[in-house]
């Protein structure tokens, strides 16, 4: 081709060339277009649902306002304790007190002592429902049966149905969650095992930086130191009042420590005793009981993990006072003294305990507790002719050591030398005890 002729074929090809290149830019610039557009409309339906959404009422409100029994999924745990306890024969009573109420404790020989089934779940948003089932033998006992609120707010708490007492601090344990295979004299003194509640309590955790706790309750008052016929009344038969307190000491130590009252008001609270001739006697009280306790617990750990090591010490006290009138049933027909004679009683009691007890090696715990009674003042009237009136300090030395393969179960020794009778001590006690724990298995409290 002549070179006069090539720029003017360059020319058309660049220009060629151009308008493809424009053609593709306006192609892509229309893509981006749609896109946006499209995307644009994704974003305005996306907001139009979240606004749909928000005006609706929230899942868990539904559910709440319109329950189903299908969702429910309970929290299901039985506890398992047996015991084989060496014992002196014969009677083996409180000397100089009055005492009622239930004792889960052993027999001589082998025992099924307590076997436990617990119940728990939240019912909504609102509230938490809890059932412990005990079973001693062929007998079965509702302990506890009670729900419990979860949203009041402003640290306040509301439990109502049967539960166990907040005052003290070992009443409201189980069996299984004791640090020794019995209870304490103290506890057998003043409740036979522990204080239960047919009624309401109210708790208030204050927002301040140290634990502090108050607690009110208002029940039925139909156990001891109340009685069944005591609770059949439109008021409370009993109410108590509390306040814990606690906090940490350093890193490695932490503290927690009660006041409590309960005033009850019994009317024919039935006891047995021995009278003067050594013949069996029931009484009968009514009148007004009131009692006082004091608690202390002191917990240390290294670096607050109790796993390798740890030690707790914790003591209680009490001061009872009960008056009233009461009655000693007509027991002549036996040989006994009373006649059914009815007259002003009054007493006045007390009593404490202490114990520790030492992990020294992960799973491996050591436990020493001390009990001491004092029969204090007590005046049956006219039926002191009738009624010995003792002198006495029941008293009693325990000694564990228990080995625990897992948080499920646990292995113990007890060895014990027991004065709680006068003129009747049995210095040889001897428990070995099982405690096994199966399913939904909720923290122990501090």
């Amino acid at each position: 081709m002549p070179k006069h002729a090539l720029l003017p074929a360059a020319l058309l090809a660049l220009g060629a060339g151009t308008a493809q290149a424009d053609s593709s830019l306006d192609e892509l610039r229309a893509e981006i277009r749609q896109m946006r557009d499209h995307y644009e409309t994704r974003l305005a339906e996306l907001e139009a649902r979240l606004k749909q959404a928000e005006a609706r009422p929230a899942p868990a409100a539904e559910a709440a306002a319109a329950p189903s029994g299908n969702d429910i999924n309970p929290e299901i745990g039985l506890v398992l304790q047996g015991s084989y306890a060496r014992r002196e024969g014969g009677e083996h009573h409180l000397t100089g007190y009055l005492t009622g109420g239930h004792d889960h404790g052993s027999s001589r020989g082998f025992n099924l002592d307590h076997t436990e089934l617990t119940l728990a779940a939240n019912i909504d948003t609102q509230f938490r429902g809890y059932a412990n089932i005990a079973f001693v033998d062929d007998a079965a006992e509702v302990e506890e049966a009670w729900f419990q609120t979860l949203g009041l707010g402003k640290g306040f708490t509301l439990k109502a149905g049967r539960f166990l007492s907040g005052i003290g601090y070992a009443n409201e344990q189980h069996p299984h969650a004791w640090d020794f295979a019995d209870n304490s004299l103290m506890y057998r003194a003043l409740f036979g095992e522990h204080l239960g509640q047919d009624g309401v309590q109210a708790k208030w955790l204050a927002p301040v930086e140290t634990f502090l706790e108050l607690g009110l309750e208002m029940g039925r008052g139909g156990n001891f130191p109340g009685s069944a016929a005591g609770g059949d009344r439109n008021g409370p038969g009993a109410w108590a009042a509390f306040a814990h307190a606690g906090g940490d000491v350093g890193a490695n130590a932490s503290w927690r420590a009660g006041l409590s009252y309960l005033h009850a008001k019994p009317v024919d609270r039935d006891s047995g005793m021995e009278d003067l001739n050594d013949v069996e006697a029931e009484t009968l009280m009514s009148g007004h009981s009131r009692t006082w306790l004091a608690d202390f617990v002191w917990k240390w750990a290294p670096d607050g993990n109790p796993r390798a090591r740890s030690l707790k010490v914790q003591a209680e006290y009490f001061h009872r006072r009960e008056r009233g009138d009461l009655t000693c049933a007509d027991n002549t027909a036996d040989g006994g003294l009373c006649s059914g004679l009815t007259d002003a009683y009054r007493s006045r009691q007390s009593g404490w305990y202490a114990q520790t007890v030492y992990q020294f090696m992960p799973r491996w715990r050591l436990g020493l507790r001390y009990d001491r009674l004092d029969t204090g003042s007590v005046d049956f009237g006219a039926n002191n002719a009738n009624l010995p009136v003792a002198d006495y300090h029941p008293n009693k030395w325990s000694f564990m050591v228990d080995y625990a393969p897992s948080e499920f179960s646990l292995l113990r020794l007890q060895l014990a030398r027991d004065h709680a009778m006068a003129g009747n001590p049995d210095n040889g006690q001897v428990t070995l005890q099982y405690v096994h724990s199966l399913g939904a298995h909720g923290a122990h409290r501090y």
